[in-house]
């Protein structure tokens, strides 16, 4: 198989740019680095520099590139979409005037790529992972969500050439099994593909195999995560929130967790994938310390068993 693996920098707790405890960027550029990784994604607007000559001369300087870009908001909202149009054409021109990760690959459409998450429902959030708890989105409200990634993920490749994917996640109106499969009814494959997070998949009770292989066409880009089933089951018996969950642990290295990779690695090979793979850790900022030896564990033990 030739699978590239990046990584991203909410493994040193970088989700919200406005977080007063966030690491400096210039650390997680020379960590993902020093750690083995020659690409890395870009991380919420405004973390990593904005302006494009800057980014690629930093980008450069550490021998890395840039695999994707994220959209992690509220996209439900009538009021928010002209700030998500305005983002996306902002990453989606770095996107297109830096070095971006190799473009090796084989029925998926590759990189880079525009991740669209919804996120930004504090009652969803607050049930993430709880399928019979979390309250779900009106008709209506899901149709312009939709909408919103349709209009969005056209800007992104007519007008820039970044294929967008859309990625459920804990705690997003995007999150249980018959969200993702109103998802794919609703957004055909040649508007957007698939970003499936296994650890997402996991987090909202989806074993992370038989829905990688029930929307394997779908999917374009994977995430790779683990979670400690421990922590897991405890903060969904607590009702704990998804960002809450992370800064207690309930996310680990690769091979340290509940996820079987040997197996997923299996999976992957007989269906040839040659795309790319980003490895997360969501963590609290102030437990970023102890990212470079994550990211590096990571990465080796999935070298060890074959990828």
């Amino acid at each position: 198989m030739s699978i590239h693996i990046a990584n991203a920098p909410c493994s040193w707790g970088v989700d919200d740019p406005n977080n007063p405890f966030l690491p400096p960027w210039q650390k997680v550029l020379s960590e993902a680095s020093q750690a083995g990784y020659k690409s890395i994604e870009l991380g919420p607007w405004s973390y990593l520099p904005v302006d494009p000559a800057e980014l690629r001369q930093q980008l450069e300087a550490h021998d890395l590139s840039l695999v994707a870009g994220t959209l992690f908001d509220d996209l439900v909202s009538e009021a928010n979409f002209p700030a998500m149009v305005e983002l996306t054409h902002n990453i989606c021109r770095n996107l297109s005037l830096v070095p971006t990760a190799s473009k090796i690959h084989a029925d998926n459409i590759p990189a880079p790529y525009l991740v669209i998450i919804d996120f930004g429902n504090p009652e969803r959030a607050k049930y993430a992972g709880q399928s019979d708890k979390a309250p779900r989105l009106s008709n209506a409200d899901w149709q312009r969500m939709m909408q919103h990634i349709t209009s969005l993920s056209q800007i992104a490749w007519n007008e820039y050439g970044v294929r967008a994917v859309i990625h459920p996640h804990a705690g997003g109106c995007i999150e249980f099994a018959d969200e993702l499969q109103q998802l794919v009814e609703d957004i055909p494959h040649d508007v957007a593909g698939l970003c499936l997070d296994t650890g997402h998949l996991y987090y909202s009770g989806m074993d992370p195999i038989p829905y990688l292989s029930r929307y394997w066409h779908r999917i374009d880009y994977l995430h790779f995560k683990d979670v400690n089933d421990a922590v897991w089951r405890d903060v969904i018996a607590r009702g704990v929130d998804f960002f809450a969950a992370c800064a207690e642990g309930v996310m680990c290295p690769i091979g340290k967790g509940a996820i079987d990779y040997p197996a997923v690695r299996a999976f992957l090979a007989a269906r040839h994938y040659q795309g790319w793979i980003t490895i997360e850790q969501e963590r609290d900022p102030r437990d970023a310390e102890t990212s470079l030896r994550d990211v590096t564990a990571s990465l080796h033990y999935l070298q060890s068993i074959g990828f």
